[in-house]
């Protein structure tokens, strides 16, 4: 009985460009595999902090089972920690097709003045993006349009803020700093409002909204029980991810 090969896990050489070592980490996600297996094998809650979730990250890396997408998300941060000029920051993507809604998350990257990402998915386009897209934007429609070559349309994008390079904060990720109903609004609005919260996060004058979710449907709850109503779907989030 031939044991499966676990792929090495990659380690940074400084050699290495950032979109060569952004390259590395891609592929050794792509040697895990994309989960089909409708069973997800690791438990990611996002409201858990950092700390926790590297943890489940160094899991990943021993257990070597396949990914979804929010397993891809954790995993980005935890190989990319440690490159301060690498910014992580999550990019959540509600779609609808054929009367149904379908959430997706990708590792948004911003490094020396360029955009890209990495992540897990199904299609081969709604994953990893090269480090080439001057603006967040462009990075969004780019997804956008991959996104309509499978006649799905998006509804919402979320955007969170950078994730500290701090393994052991006890901070939780900031999943959605800001929202926009981009089925609503017009390229040139979701433009504009995409480049200021852009400038903003370079500017890092932004703080965690989590004690005033942004999303209007939660806005009376202050307490923190609508947020632990909401892990459920979260923890869902890529089960019905046909992207």
């Amino acid at each position: 009985c031939v044991q499966p090969s676990v792929p090495p896990v990659p380690n940074y050489k400084l050699s290495m460009s950032i979109p060569e070592w952004l390259q590395a980490i891609q592929t050794y996600m792509k040697m895990l595999q994309y989960n089909h297996t409708g069973t997800q094998f690791f438990e990611i809650r996002k409201t858990r902090p950092l700390s926790g979730l590297m943890e489940t990250a160094k899991e990943m890396t021993r257990e070597s089972l396949p990914i979804k997408c929010l397993e891809a998300v954790i995993l980005g941060i935890y190989l990319t920690n440690g490159q301060p000029s690498v910014e992580r920051f999550p990019i959540s993507f509600k779609t609808h097709f054929s009367g149904n809604y379908f959430h997706h998350v990708v590792l948004g990257i911003y490094c020396n003045g360029r955009y890209g990402s990495l992540g897990m998915s199904r299609r081969s386009d709604l994953m990893d993006k090269p480090l080439t897209y001057r603006t967040l934007s462009d990075l969004i429609f780019e997804f956008e349009d991959s996104y309509k070559k499978y006649l799905h349309s998006v509804k919402k994008v979320k955007i969170g803020l950078y994730v500290p390079h701090e393994p052991h904060s006890f901070q939780p990720i900031e999943w959605k700093q800001l929202v926009l109903n981009v089925s609503k609004m017009m390229r040139t609005e979701v433009r504009k409002e995409l480049e200021k919260f852009a400038r903003d996060m370079r500017m890092k004058i932004l703080k965690p909204s989590s004690a005033h979710s942004p999303m209007k449907e939660r806005s009376r709850g202050k307490s923190l029980s609508p947020r632990r109503r909401q892990a459920s779907p979260q923890r869902r989030a890529c089960k019905r991810d046909k992207s």
